[in-house]
C-alpha cells in the first residue's frame, strides 16, 4: 500500500475517534480505539494463516450466513480443534476462537446485539491469558468496558460499543491488513492522541523524525560509523520505551530479520500495554520481544539485577527518551548500586544522569547508545558535573547533538542527543548544532528528511562545517571545565562586521568637507535676504 493510502487510513481512524469520543477524555478513548484496531489485526492475520493451513478444507460461507468460515470449521471438526490450535500456536504463535474474531465482533456490533459487551470482555480475557504461548497478563487492563464514560448501564455501554466498532469496521474495511499498514496507522493515531493530549500524553511518544535519528545512529558500525550499517543487532533495549516507537524504528532501520531480540521497559501501565500491542501489530512475534512493567531507576527487572559479570546481560544498541529532569529519591543504598557507584548519584532534582547511567551500564563494549536529554545535562554543576567529567575522561561521550526547539509534545525547550560508547575510537567529541535547521509548524516544529540526513551524515563521517559541526579535543573541553554547552564549541551567532576605522575616518572627513562647502553657499543666499547666517 502506498504512503498516501497509509496516511489516508490514519486520518480516517482519527476522524472516527474525533467524532465518537464525545465528552470522553482523549486518553481513555485512545485505549478503546487502539485495542479494537489491534483486535482487527490479530484476527485478520490469524484468519489468513488458517486459510493457508487448511487449504481446500477452508469452508466457504455464504454472505447471508453472517458467520466466519473458521466458526463453521470448528463446528464440523470438533474432534480436531485441540490439535489444530496447537499447530497454529507453533506457526502463528497465537490462537483466537472463532467467536472472538474481529469479523464476528463487528457483526455483533452491526446488528446491535446485546451480547457484544459480554463477548468483548470474554475475548479480551482470552487473548490476555490463552491466545499466546506467552501470557500477556493485563494487556487490556486499562480498557474498562464497564466504565460510566461509555454509559450509565449495560445497555447504554453496549450501544456505545456497537457504534464505535461499526464505525471502525466501516472505516477500515477497504484497507489491507498488512502489518506495516495497520502498524503505521496505529503509530499515526498514537501521534495524534499525543499531540492532542499535550505534555502528559507526549511523555509516551517520541516524534518519528527524532526517533529516526537515534535509530539510524545506533544501527551504524560502532567503532567506525563510516563503514555503514551493522549486519545485525543481537539485541536492542529501551529502558523508558513508552509506546515502543523508538524500538520499532530501530527494527525498521535494521529490517525484520536484523534484530535478534527487542527489550523494553516501561513504568506506566497504560503505556506498557500500548507498547506490547504495538509490537504485535507490527508483526513482531511474542518470542521476538520482551517488555517489562517496572521502574528502571529502582531496577525492578530481575533480568537486569544480575551482578555476576559472567551472567550480566548486555545490549548491542540502546535508545531512550526518558522523562526530562524527573525528581527521584537517591539514597545510600543506591550510591552503592553497581550502575552508579563508579560515577556518583544524580541529584534528586533531576534524574537525567541516573537514566543515562542505568542504560550505559548494560551497553555492550561494541555497542552504541543514543539518548535524548534536556540541555541542562551539558552544563549543570554539582553532582552532574562530576558524572559528566568522568564520562568524558573515560572516553565514553562520542557525540553531542543539539536539536531545534518545539519538536516534542511534552516540552517546547530544545533538547540534545548524547551518543555514548565503550569502544570509542576517536579521542575527540563531535558537536553538532542543528538548532536552526528545521521547518516551522503551527504547533510543533519538525525536521525534514534533508535535516535528518544532514545530522546522521555528519555523525557517520564525523564532518566539520562552520556554524554546524566541529570535532573538539578533550584538552579544549577540559579548559572549559568539562562544560559541554554546544554554543561554546559551535556558535551559530552571526559575526559582527569588521569595521575599518581608517576608512570610516576618511568618509567622515569627506562628509564634513561637503557640509562646510554647502554651508558657505547657503549663507550667501541668507546674507542677500538679510537673514541670520548658519554657524
Amino acid at each position: 500500500m502506498s504512503e498516501e493510502k497509509q496516511k489516508e487510513l490514519g486520518k480516517i481512524l482519527w476522524a472516527i475517534a474525533d467524532e465518537l469520543r464525545g465528552a470522553m477524555n482523549a486518553d481513555d478513548f485512545r485505549d478503546y480505539m487502539l485495542s479494537f484496531l489491534f483486535l482487527r489485526y490479530l484476527s485478520d492475520n490469524y484468519e489468513e494463516a488458517v486459510k493457508k493451513e487448511l487449504g481446500s478444507d477452508y469452508p466457504t460461507v455464504e454472505e447471508s450466513e453472517k458467520r466466519t468460515p473458521l466458526e463453521l470449521w470448528y463446528e464440523q471438526n470438533e474432534q480436531d480443534v485441540e490439535f489444530f490450535e496447537d499447530l497454529m500456536r507453533k506457526k502463528v504463535h497465537y490462537v483466537i476462537k472463532p467467536n472472538f474474531l474481529w469479523n464476528a465482533i463487528a457483526e455483533l456490533a452491526r446488528t446491535q446485539s446485546n451480547e457484544l459487551h459480554k463477548t468483548l470482555e470474554e475475548a479480551f480475557k482470552y487473548i490476555e491469558n490463552e491466545s499466546f504461548s506467552t501470557a500477556f497478563d493485563g494487556l487490556f487492563s486499562e480498557i474498562n468496558l464497564n466504565s460510566e464514560k461509555l454509559g450509565k448501564n449495560y445497555t447504554q455501554r453496549n450501544d456505545k460499543l456497537c457504534k464505535i466498532i461499526t464505525k471502525i469496521a466501516e472505516g477500515i474495511a477497504e484497507f489491507s491488513n498488512d502489518s506495516d499498514v495497520l502498524g503505521d496507522a496505529y503509530e499515526y493515531l498514537i501521534g495524534q492522541f499525543a499531540a492532542g493530549g499535550g505534555k502528559k500524553a507526549g511523555e509516551f511518544y517520541t516524534p518519528q523524525q527524532v526517533s529516526t535519528i537515534l535509530s539510524r545512529i545506533v544501527s551504524l558500525d560502532s567503532q567506525d560509523p563510516s563503514m555503514g550499517k551493522k549486519r545485525k543487532l543481537n539485541s536492542v533495549f529501551d529502558f523508558a520505551c513508552g509506546s515502543g516507537s523508538l524500538l520499532l524504528n530501530v527494527r525498521k532501520q535494521m529490517g525484520k530479520d536484523g534484530i535478534g531480540k527487542i527489550y523494553g521497559q516501561e513504568k506506566n501501565i497504560t503505556t506498557f500495554n500500548l507498547a506490547r500491542m504495538n509490537m504485535l501489530l507490527h508483526g513482531v512475534k511474542d518470542s521476538e520481544f520482551e517488555i517489562f512493567h517496572g521502574d528502571s531507576l529502582k531496577n525492578e527487572w530481575d533480568m537486569l539485577a544480575e551482578e555476576n559479570p559472567a551472567k550480566k546481560i548486555h545490549f548491542d544498541a540502546i535508545v531512550a527518551n526518558p522523562p526530562f529532569s524527573l525528581r527521584w529519591e537517591p539514597n545510600d543504598e543506591l550510591s552503592q548500586d553497581f550502575r552508579f557507584k563508579n560515577y556518583g548519584l544524580a541529584p534528586k532534582s533531576a534524574a537525567d544522569f541516573a537514566f543515562l547511567l542505568h542504560g550505559f551500564h548494560y551497553l555492550d563494549k561494541e555497542g552504541t547508545m543514543a539518548i535524548i536529554l534536556p540541555h541542562g545535562v551539558l552544563f549543570r554543576g554539582g553532582a552532574e558535573a562530576k558524572i559528566r567529567k568522568k564520562l568524558l575522561q573515560d572516553g565514553h561521550i562520542d557525540t553531542v547533538i543539539g536539536l531545534p526547539p518545539k519538536l516534542f509534545f511534552s516540552t517546547g525547550i530544545p533538547v540534545c542527543i548524547l551518543v555514548l560508547k565503550k569502544c570509542k575510537k576517536s579521542d575527540d567529541v563531535l558537536f553538532i548544532n542543528a538548532s536552526e535547521h528545521f521547518e516551522k509548524g503551527k504547533r510543533q516544529n519538525y525536521l525534514s528528511d534533508g535535516h535528518i540526513d544532514k545530522i546522521v551524515d555528519t555523525y557517520q563521517y564525523r564532518k566539520e562545517e562552520e556554524r554546524y559541526s566541529r570535532k573538539v579535543s578533550l584538552a579544549e573541553i577540559e579548559k572549559n571545565d568539562f562544560n559541554l554547552n554546544i554554543s561554546r564549541y559551535v556558535s551559530i551567532a552571526e559575526p559582527e562586521p569588521i569595521v575599518d576605522l581608517k576608512e570610516v575616518n576618511e568618509d567622515l572627513n569627506k562628509i564634513n568637507g561637503g557640509i562646510e562647502k554647502f554651508t558657505k553657499e547657503h549663507n550667501k543666499y541668507l546674507e542677500e535676504l538679510g537673514i541670520d547666517l548658519l554657524n
